[in-house]
């Protein structure tokens, strides 16, 4: 895989609160602290496609990955277009993460008709790797990856993808994608961090980011299979279920549960840094866990 993610990256929905130029300087930031990839996602804010491209002008080696692009958001012709127009301009910095979202996203908000996930994505690859592009190629190869949770969608992610992204996930299930993928394809789960050590305020923090993705299907089903009950999952969440999503406490408890993300078999980890304030750049977090990390440009 030419992309290179490094280890450890930084995924954040904070970049689409800032104007482009504040944004651009960001990516810039976290790049001298040395994470090797910057996640953004696709819902209600920047459209990923043009937002990736404006993002990745603010460093110099730093991949922009998207964590996801909407597959409704635009047919399988302009998402393959797209890719290979970013990564015409920069060859090997581009990951495309694409996934198929949510029913309360794409009914509700969108007004389309969510129906068979799975093989909603696996037309769509077909029709993305059948796509005719009458424009110079990219010096780089195309590569994605998928955001897969089940079983039927990890084996798609292992067979027409470089791998999956995997959200809102505990540890358990990094081996259990990894054990469904297989040795050679890319695992690159996020992991949500609340630096703070006090328990009530920690889980409080949490929680706040939690409730949206514990009123989604996708991710309960999900979490169903790793032994989360109506219990856990009721209301915001258990205390159990809140501590297996989010690390919280100290930069070494965050470290340790990354490296436990790496045992079980992730290539890559990215960190979603949880704070009080959603809107804002949580740089000294990042700076803390760069630090901890030992990473280095």
């Amino acid at each position: 895989m030419a992309v290179d993610l490094g280890r450890i990256g930084v995924w954040t929905h904070t970049l689409d609160q800032q104007q482009i130029g504040a944004a651009q300087e960001a990516v810039g930031e976290l790049e001298a602290m040395g994470f090797g990839a910057v996640w953004i996602p696709e819902s209600v804010g920047r459209e990923a496609m043009s937002s990736a491209a404006l993002l990745l002008a603010g460093g110099e080696h730093i991949v922009v990955a998207t964590g996801i692009a909407n597959l409704w958001a635009r047919d399988a012709m302009s998402m393959a277009a797209g890719q290979k127009t970013i990564l015409s301009a920069y060859p090997d910095r581009f990951l495309l993460g694409i996934g198929v979202s949510h029913k309360r996203a794409i009914e509700g908000l969108r007004g389309q008709t969510y129906d068979k996930p799975l093989a909603t994505m696996r037309a769509y690859l077909d029709a993305m790797d059948e796509a005719v592009f009458f424009a110079a190629q990219p010096p780089s190869e195309p590569e994605r990856v998928l955001a897969a949770l089940g079983p039927k969608m990890l084996e798609l992610a292992r067979d027409r993808a470089g791998g999956a992204h995997p959200y809102f996930v505990p540890v358990e299930h990094t081996a259990f994608a990894r054990e469904a993928l297989g040795p050679g394809p890319r695992l690159a789960p996020e992991q949500a961090v609340v630096l703070e050590t006090d328990p009530s305020t920690a889980r409080e923090v949490a929680r706040s980011h939690m409730k949206t993705y514990l009123g989604l299907p996708n991710y309960t089903n999900n979490l169903r299979r790793f032994g989360f009950d109506d219990d856990d999952l009721a209301g915001e969440g258990s205390d159990r279920l809140v501590d297996a999503i989010v690390a919280w406490g100290t930069t070494d408890v965050v470290v340790a549960r990354i490296q436990a993300h790496f045992d079980a078999g992730a290539d890559h980890v990215c960190i979603q840094v949880v704070d009080t304030d959603l809107r804002a750049l949580p740089l000294r977090q990042w700076r803390e866990l760069a630090g901890a990390l030992g990473l280095s440009a």
